[in-house]
């Protein structure tokens, strides 16, 4: 070859080196870019069903192990919350889930750390969590043949009012009729609601779970007798949903608002906090961010919110349920000493027990706290929230305070004050919270409120261990 060859040979090589780069480069472009890959898995997730796009993946191709993460979710909180608002969703059903996970500026600018609420009372169907567990329960029921549509089965279902609630928004949705026992002691809008929506409402006294006239028991029963009556094999069944100890209750949590969770934190969640009526929710979300989200969130802590009343406190934090309040003679109603409704129980249902080993700690709230919490949120945020939405954010606010600053803290907001305004919000205006709020709008006009106004406001200093 003469020396006048060798441009031309270094440039053909050149070409060559260049045209294989660019197939290199090519395929590997979806490795190379985090950003492109964290899009292309959040699409697939959707069509999936939703799978959690913050989780952590590795990628290998030409270049090693690539480190991926979905920086977009972790920085706006994921976009998924907007997917049902902007498609076509099949029925009443295509609106349960992905709620927004809402910041609580007062709550977190008081606090020093990050207070976030997952706004299940924006649930599409019954407005609470226990949409997600009624779907659950009825799409078990379906595939198992316990229920049929169109062929006139009944759900029944014991229930202080929220499950009661969604089973009857999606029983009729799906070709069924709802038959809900409750006490008659909760807040009337809430049989008010069953009755428009179709559901047979009996409301019991309250009585201990040992008693064949129990809610709960007596919608076993009601449920064993309509079966029992069927004169063909084609008649119309009774199902009992059976929340309290139905696994397909937990399992909706951890299926589905545990990865919600997961994916609108980007994974950066320090404590979680919930009350426990069945217990599915805070046993879901616990199993899953604990167990289920890859090793388990390193060092997050999972805190139950509890009632005065209610036994769990005893037994997360002493091994024994029996609580002081719960002497013969000492109690108001015979379930839970409280006005608290939703959350609050005396035994150990199979739905707690499935995740009790991995609630770190509790909280105990008093009434007074979760009305002064109440009227808290609507002065400082607009935020309007029932009892129990209430009391998970004053064990939020503990919870906060005992962890460094910065934390990041996840509870729930369960359902709208619009369904407890006869009892929870009666007894706040009867308290005298319910005042001239231009005083609260001139303070908060000054700036961000104090830890020391918070914990004065809604009573904090005043909870005892």
């Amino acid at each position: 070859m003469s020396l006048s060859d060798y441009p031309r040979a270094y440039g053909t090589a050149a070409l060559t080196v260049a045209f294989v780069a660019g197939i290199l480069v090519t395929l590997g472009f979806k490795d190379l870019y985090p950003e492109l890959e964290s899009h292309f898995e959040r699409r697939r997730a959707r069509r999936k069903g939703g799978q959690a796009a913050g989780e952590r993946r590795r990628s290998s191709f030409f270049f090693g192990p690539v480190q991926l993460e979905d920086h977009e979710t972790e920085d706006s909180g994921g976009d998924d919350n907007s997917l049902r608002y902007n498609s076509i969703v099949e029925g009443i059903e295509g609106c349960i889930g992905n709620t927004p996970l809402v910041k609580i500026r007062s709550l977190s600018e008081a606090t020093g750390r990050t207070i976030l609420a997952k706004a299940e009372f924006l649930n599409g169907a019954g407005g609470s969590p226990k949409d997600r567990v009624a779907l659950n329960m009825i799409e078990a029921a379906e595939a198992q043949g316990l229920l049929t549509p169109g062929r006139g089965d009944t759900i029944y279902e014991g229930t202080v009012g929220s499950t009661g609630i969604s089973l009857a928004v999606l029983a009729r949705a799906r070709g069924y009729r709802a038959h809900i026992c409750m006490p008659n002691d909760q807040a009337s809008e809430k049989s008010d609601l069953l009755h428009h929506l179709g559901a047979t409402v009996e409301r019991v006294p309250p009585a201990p779970i040992t008693s064949p006239d129990h809610f709960v028991n007596l919608a076993r029963r009601r449920a064993n007798d309509h079966t029992a009556s069927a004169a063909t094999p084609d008649a119309s069944r009774g199902f009992f949903a059976d929340q309290f100890e139905s696994p397909f209750n937990y399992q909706a949590h951890m299926q589905t608002t545990g990865p919600e969770i997961l994916r609108q934190t980007g994974g950066r969640i320090d404590a979680f906090v919930a009350g426990a009526g069945t217990g599915g929710t805070v046993a879901g979300v616990a199993k899953f961010l604990k167990e289920t989200a890859g090793l388990g969130i390193l060092g997050m802590r999972v805190v139950l919110a509890d009632p005065y009343g209610s036994g769990l406190f005893n037994k997360v934090c002493h091994g024994v349920m029996y609580a002081a309040t719960e002497r013969e003679g000492t109690r108001r109603r015979q379930q839970v000493d409280t006005i608290v409704e939703g959350i609050g129980i005396n035994r150990i249902t199979e739905n707690f027990e499935a995740g009790r080993e991995l609630v770190d700690d509790a909280v105990r709230v008093t009434d007074e706290q979760a009305c002064r919490m109440a009227r808290w949120l609507v002065e400082r945020d607009g935020i309007f929230i029932g009892s129990s939405s209430a009391v998970n954010c004053v064990a939020a606010v503990a919870t906060a305070l005992k962890m460094p600053e910065g934390s990041v803290v996840v509870t729930v907001l369960c359902d709208s004050g619009t369904r407890h305004l006869s009892k929870f919000w009666k007894h706040i205006g009867e308290s005298g919270l319910e005042g001239d709020d231009s005083h609260d709008a001139n303070e908060q006009a000054q700036g961000p409120p104090s830890e020391g106004e918070l914990l004065a406001a809604i009573g904090l200093e005043k909870m005892q261990r």
